[in-house]
């Protein structure tokens, strides 16, 4: 009998989004609360939701209830963009995105020619996406093959849904952490036939940046995609005004940055852009033709001096968009302390960014966005059973300001702008506790 061949039911609050929307207007009127709901888990999958009165028909007599009475459940978050190598560098100092590259990640990421050590970062980096409430993210690896066997194994072990890549980067990088346009198609190749769709595990063809990739590599990433239509593609797009810079000189014969990768046959309804802080309306138009997503990475945006992201823009030019924590630019593993930043960006350009708008973003919109929304980000029957429990005081200032919510949503603006890890007390991955906090 595999792991998963068992039923599983959890009783509670539950709260999710029940629809993908096409406006954020209309996302409170797909706004899901059951105060007392039961969600029955059978082999992997969401069996039964709804309410514990009428779920108590659906409930096998031998199937024991888990029961949090006083927290919140609500989907297990999606990160759309991180990179695991740069989990031990996070919050290193001073630098803007080239300077930092060259300061911080690339000796960094040196390290994971060893498999010893990217095993060891691979195990830490999965358990603080769980301790976090992230079940889903879309990873960077580094040039190394075994990097992505590392992570993928640590992923398959706890049957966590990750997509993942080797980095494509055959230019404007250390010589031995280079590969070259050959062997980056030969070995993505073999990564794609050894990992795509095994268990749970996604692949995603992982160019760093075009600046760091000749045309040959770009040609060749390209290829991959085409042979394997259903792999991703993931990338960075117009973080830094002069990385922008940078990619326009290094390839004058395309209109843009954004047609650098579009030329090469890197857009699509399975590419995710990471940041996109400054695109231009005609690569807007390009986002929304093409059906690619973008990764909104607010902390590191703001860490790196970047710049400050058009969310709003994301919903006039119907592009979908997921939030990312960007580890190790990002500041924080934690999608609330990632919505708390995503909030501040969009207040210091006129906007507001609602409770029910950032869970969107983080669980529903974020699987719209990697193109998982059929499997993943709502209790919609069918769908895999990835889930997390939130307890709203878990400090003192947090119960205090939760004594005073009106209603569900201001309970979770709260527990948005005040959380972190200490709100997340369990992660449910395929209908299995897979992190549980310490009472300690």
């Amino acid at each position: 009998m595999s792991k998963t061949a068992a039923r599983s039911a959890i009783r509670g609050r539950f709260l999710d989004i029940e629809n993908t929307v096409a406006q954020a207007c209309e996302i409170h009127d797909q706004a899901r609360y059951v105060e007392d709901g039961l969600l029955i888990c059978l082999n992997g999958k969401i069996e039964w939701f709804g309410t514990w009165q009428d779920g108590q028909a659906h409930l096998p007599p031998d199937v024991q209830v888990q029961h949090y009475p006083d927290q919140l459940i609500i989907p297990g978050f999606i990160d759309t963009h991180i990179h695991y190598p740069q989990t031990e560098m996070i919050g290193a100092y001073g630098e803007q995105l080239l300077e930092w590259l060259d300061t911080y990640t690339f000796p960094t990421e040196l390290q994971f020619s060893d498999p010893a050590y990217a095993e060891k970062i691979a195990e830490f980096f999965v358990q603080e996406l769980l301790k976090n409430g992230t079940t889903t993210a879309l990873v960077f690896c580094t040039v190394h093959p075994q990097s992505v066997d590392a992570l993928f194994q640590a992923a398959q072990k706890r049957q966590m849904r990750l997509i993942a890549g080797k980095v494509m980067m055959d230019r404007h990088a250390p010589e031995n952490l280079c590969d070259t346009a050959e062997s980056a198609y030969a070995d993505s190749k073999q990564l794609i036939e050894k990992w795509h769709g095994k268990g749970r595990n996604l692949y995603a063809v992982t160019p760093r940046f075009a600046p760091t990739s000749t045309p040959e590599q770009l040609a060749r990433a390209g290829q991959l995609k085409a042979e394997y239509p259903d792999v991703y593609v993931h990338t960075h797009l117009s973080e830094n005004k002069n990385e922008i810079a940078w990619a326009k000189a290094l390839f004058p014969e395309q209109k843009g940055y954004l047609d650098v990768y579009h030329h090469y046959g890197l857009t699509g309804s399975r590419s995710v852009f990471a940041h996109c802080v400054h695109l231009e309306d005609d690569e807007w138009q390009c986002m929304h033709d093409t059906d690619s997503a973008i990764a909104f990475c607010p902390t590191s945006n703001l860490f790196l001096g970047s710049g400050l992201f058009p969310l709003k823009k994301t919903w006039e030019a119907q592009v979908k968009v997921g939030l990312g924590t960007d580890i190790g630019a990002g500041t924080s593993f934690s999608q609330l302390q990632t919505i708390q930043e995503a909030y501040k960006v969009q207040q210091l350009q006129g906007d507001k960014l609602s409770a029910f708008e950032a869970l969107y973003h983080t669980t529903l919109g974020g699987a719209k966005a990697l193109d998982l929304a059929d499997q993943l980000g709502n209790f919609n029957i069918g769908k895999e059973a990835d889930f997390i429990v939130l307890d709203l005081q878990p400090t003192a200032l947090q119960a205090l300001r939760q004594s005073r919510a009106k209603g569900i949503e201001d309970a979770v603006f709260a527990l948005m702008m005040m959380g972190d890890d200490r709100n997340v007390q369990a992660a449910y991955v395929y209908g299995e506790c897979a992190y549980q906090r310490s009472k300690a």
